[in-house]
């Protein structure tokens, strides 16, 4: 069915899974859908979408493979975080007009039965904040440092994809933890945003012919904790600088997501496994709200005081219409975006 972008009060638009990409997701992977708008029963309540986050964890439910989160199946409406406004509630503590944060995915309207949604201060004055420094993003990075990376003043800190809206957040929050802090990003643009506006001590270009010596110079004294969220070349060049003890949070993999095959190459799985050994690292996957959920309040309320102070800052790539996500969901997985990736499908009523 071809897609009408124009926003239509009597209908749902929905953004579903086509077929499943074989690396690089193309327009053909989706398909643009027209429904009715879905009625509430007597415990539900309809939501209308106002912004919808792109994440890179989206690109793995579109593979039908095994994974921490079931995938998607053909047909499905892809899924995402949403800052949602509530059109009519059957459920105690919601009413209309009330702004929440859901999983509504890419669609206009949403029926939920409030599992997993939570309200959003009224007086709260970015309410897309709470797709990334104030959301999933920020508290993966938040708890991520603290929690395993464990920062002790005067170690450093090497984070790649630095102006992300994880990577940015960790490296801010490590300069508040006293660390010195190494960016890695792609472009001199985002480079010297991390610098100059995040406070990063340095930020390297990962497209350098000679990025492995830069990051080699720039950390004289070793890495203490590299913040995982890439993989690829960057781990590549980090492995040889890794002190006794360092710490390794892994909240993602982006180079990795489109891949189809392993890359070419001497296996180094061996030597990774001897590092691991010798050097007693400390390496740690984890699902930020499968590991940490009881501690979301407590996040919420720190950040929200350092962004107020002027601690911490953010950065949002906005995009406007639903119709965009899908080439605004490509660009975000190679870098193409500045800032965390928002669709802004409407506005408050």
């Amino acid at each position: 069915m071809t897609f009408n972008p124009t926003q239509n009060n009597q209908q749902n638009r929905q953004i579903r899974l086509a077929s499943r990409p074989h690396g690089k997701p193309t327009d053909s992977n989706f398909e643009w859908t027209s429904t009715d708008i879905p009625q509430p029963n007597q415990e539900q309540m309809l939501l209308r979408t106002v912004y919808l986050s792109l994440d890179p964890y989206m690109r793995g439910r579109m593979n039908d493979g095994k994974s921490y989160a079931p995938p998607l199946n053909i047909g499905d409406v892809m899924v995402g975080g949403t800052v949602s406004q509530v059109v009519r509630s059957n459920i105690e503590g919601f009413q209309a007009g009330d702004i929440v944060v859901a999983q509504s995915g890419w669609q206009d309207y949403s029926l939920s039965n409030g599992e997993g949604v939570y309200k959003l201060p009224k007086d709260m004055p970015n309410l897309s904040y709470a797709l990334g420094v104030l959301g999933m993003p920020g508290f993966t990075a938040y708890m991520g440092l603290t929690d395993i990376g464990k920062p002790q003043a005067g170690e450093t800190l090497v984070v790649a994809s630095a102006t992300g809206p994880v990577g940015a957040t960790v490296g801010q929050i490590g300069k508040l933890k006293g660390l010195n802090v190494i960016g890695v990003a792609g472009g001199a643009e985002k480079c010297r945003f991390a610098v100059e506006e995040l406070g990063f001590d340095q930020c390297l270009d990962h497209y350098a012919d000679d990025f492995a010596q830069q990051l080699a110079k720039a950390c004289p004294k070793g890495i203490d904790i590299y913040y995982e969220n890439v993989g690829g070349k960057v781990f590549d060049a980090v492995m040889p600088l890794l002190n006794t003890h360092a710490r390794i949070p892994v909240c993602g993999l982006a180079s990795q997501y489109n891949r189809t095959e392993l890359p070419d190459g001497k296996d180094r799985l061996s030597a990774l496994m001897g590092l691991i050994l010798v050097q007693q690292l400390t390496v740690k996957g984890f699902i930020i709200f499968e590991a940490y959920a009881q501690h979301f309040a407590m996040f919420f309320e720190t950040m929200s005081n350092w962004l107020a102070e002027g601690k911490i800052k953010t950065k949002e790539h906005i995009i406007n219409g639903l119709e965009h996500a899908p080439q605004g969901f490509v660009d975000m997985l190679y870098g193409q975006n500045f800032g965390k990736t928002v669709v802004k499908v409407a506005d408050i009523d």
